[in-house]
């Protein structure tokens, strides 16, 4: 147990309240970052929506495609157009949370004469479906990015979460239970000062008294 003095009493009590004001820091940076995590929310939301039609979409077409061109036209067709695709990677920060971003060096979406095939012989079906997955390959890569970043904000959340109960729930009551300790003996202490100096004076108001009667019946005896 700390000494129980008056300085440490105020030391404890400065303590109190810089854990006061670090729990209500934490508190704000917590709801801050729950805003945040909404805000992400929604496009993370619409774009996961968007990959699943699309999908769907693109599946469709497709198997009209094969069925209409066949198998063998439709993978020679995908071995013309494939292509190599570089990544980017970009540090970002919100809120002091670091994330990566994930960008392509060049659009997913082509236009049909940038596929190195003669779209004038295919099928409206089959450049639907080759416009639709590529737009969901784009898409995807913007989930990621979502899907990191409301990673990275959760983890965040739940470490300032953790921390604040710390504060609140072990650190603060041992400051206080400390602090009513303290002032409690030093309470007591003080009472006893109070009657022992109490006593003091009276014995020495009685002291002077008896002495002032005797000071009067000696002068009477006197005369």
């Amino acid at each position: 147990m700390i000494h129980p003095t008056r300085t440490n009493l105020l030391h404890l009590k400065e303590r109190r309240g810089a854990v006061t004001n670090s729990a209500r820091i934490l508190k704000a940076r917590r709801q801050a970052l729950i805003r945040k995590v909404i805000e992400s929310s929604r496009p993370f939301l619409e774009s996961n929506d968007a990959i699943r039609n699309d999908y769907g979409k693109a599946l469709a077409e497709l198997h009209f495609t094969l069925g209409h061109e066949g198998k063998d036209f439709v993978a020679s067709v995908a071995a013309v157009s494939k292509r190599e695709v570089g990544v980017e990677i970009e540090q970002k920060n919100v809120m002091g949370v670091k994330y990566r971003e994930v960008l392509f060096d060049q659009a997913m979406v082509r236009s049909p004469r940038e596929r190195n095939y003669d779209y004038m012989g295919t099928t409206p079906h089959m450049e639907e479906s080759v416009h639709l997955f590529e737009k969901i390959v784009d898409a995807m890569m913007e989930y990621a990015v979502f899907e990191s970043k409301l990673k990275r904000l959760g983890d965040e959340i739940l470490r300032v979460t953790r921390r604040d109960r710390v504060l609140e729930e072990r650190v603060l009551p041992r400051l206080k239970g400390e602090i009513r300790t303290i002032a409690q003996y030093l309470g007591e202490r003080e009472r006893e000062s109070y009657f022992r100096l109490k006593r003091f004076k009276d014995k020495r108001t009685a002291r002077v008294l008896l002495e002032q009667e005797r000071d009067y019946h000696s002068r009477n005896e006197s005369f």
